[in-house]
């Protein structure tokens, strides 16, 4: 189902080519302080994986992924729909120790996306990764990290303020920290979105923690496959987003399961069938790095900070002809 919200009097405060400079001032800023305040280095990263590797994040279980034959290779790839688990594969390979990580650009495309404002079959987003210690699996790291993400979203908004006049500090000083149980019992009667959006309204900023486990109520807050983050300690960041009036998550992350969370969650969700996949054995046999690590929504933030109305905006993808017709017709300049 397509869902287009056209902000009454809205209009682009910067043209298509003013938008691209923009874009490119966002994202080199973002990025170059993200790197230097947790310690990550870029590397190159895959578009596409073997499937029988278990690399690719199967989301909710139920996104197909893109999938095509290769001259002269007998099996499939598959377009990654994230790399949160190649990242923790790699951080091995490549060598990375204690308290090193790493950064890529990733590009996906999720076919099965309902397309609105914020959602489109196109996604990019930084993924990172970080190696930590056994030790430091636990809320006072992820708390920790997510403080530091959050300082350089500050960080960002500030400087683009001072690069574009039509751009004032929205971002609260502090993030909030909330659980989901606690959300469920703030606002049992509301939906898990509805909950988002009264708690980012009322706190500018909120880190929402333990997304993935079952709660009171019989039900999870939202998906998350059971083979990368331990739900007990991870996490969506979600911003206040006024200029459409929504709970805007700009980063998924979490600290990465170990060999005891993932054996759990694997039942709990009744994926045993994994266990003998490459990379979930390589877990549960203690080969891989304990790691901490998420995505950044790069045209999430570029939306944001740039006070976009559409993500398409400010990437490129196609739309079904209702959403373009509506968008010209609110003032949307889709690129």
């Amino acid at each position: 189902m397509e869902q287009l919200i056209i902000p009454m009097g809205y209009h682009a405060d910067l043209n298509l080519h003013d938008t691209q400079v923009a874009i490119k001032t966002v994202k080199d800023f973002f990025q170059q302080t993200l790197a230097q305040k947790l310690n990550l280095l870029r590397v190159s990263a895959p578009v596409f994986v073997d499937p029988s590797s278990g690399l690719n994040d199967n989301l909710n279980g139920v996104e197909r992924p893109v999938s095509f034959d290769i001259k002269g290779q007998d099996q499939p790839a598959e377009i990654v729909h994230s790399l949160a688990k190649w990242k923790r594969y790699a951080l091995k390979k490549y060598g990375f120790s204690h308290g090193e990580g790493l950064y890529t650009d990733m590009v996906a495309i999720r076919r099965d996306e309902d397309l609105d404002n914020i959602h489109s079959v196109y996604v990019d987003q930084w993924d990172w990764e970080k190696i930590i210690s056994k030790e430091e699996r636990n809320m006072e790291t992820l708390i920790s990290t997510v403080r530091t993400i959050y300082s350089v979203l500050r960080k960002t908004e500030k400087y683009m303020a001072v690069q574009y006049d039509y751009i004032e500090e929205i971002l609260p000083r502090e993030i909030a920290f909330v659980s989901t149980q606690e959300l469920v019992d703030m606002y049992p009667e509301l939906t898990p979105k509805e909950r988002e959006y009264k708690i980012v309204k009322e706190k500018g900023a909120v880190f929402l923690m333990q997304v993935g486990k079952t709660l009171t109520n019989g039900e999870r807050h939202d998906g998350r496959a059971p083979d990368y983050d331990d739900w007990e300690l991870n996490g969506d960041i979600l911003v206040y987003y006024p200029v459409l009036d929504i709970a805007l998550e700009l980063s998924s992350m979490g600290i990465r399961v170990d060999e005891d969370t993932l054996d759990k969650q694997l039942t709990e969700a009744g994926c045993d069938d994994r266990r003998e996949l490459p990379f979930q054995k390589a877990v549960l046999n203690k080969e891989l790095p304990y790691t901490i690590g998420g995505g950044i929504g790069q045209s999430r933030i570029c939306m944001f900070f740039l006070r976009k109305a559409h993500i398409g905006e400010v990437h490129v993808s196609l739309w079904p002809e209702e959403i373009q017709e509506k968008a010209a017709q609110g003032g949307i300049p889709l690129l």
